[in-house]
């Protein structure tokens, strides 16, 4: 048995498969962190008729909950 560690944290994989999008604040997953309405197209998740970029067109971020 070795005591080597993995290089990528096995509780950090399912948040790199997945890509962040411009206005998320931290991937998903993250401790600290929750869903949020977009700000941008409030949550329609386009603007314009084309998909918003800031919340890659799901309607939802990712941003830092709580407060100190």
């Amino acid at each position: 048995m070795t005591n080597e560690k993995p290089s990528t944290p096995l509780h950090s994989l399912d948040r790199e498969s997945k890509p962040m999008n411009p206005g998320d604040a931290a991937p998903e997953g993250t401790p600290g962190t929750g869903e949020d309405v977009c700000p941008k197209c409030h949550g329609s998740g386009q603007i314009d008729s084309k998909p918003c970029i800031n919340c890659g067109g799901t309607g939802f971020i990712i941003e830092a909950i709580g407060g100190a």
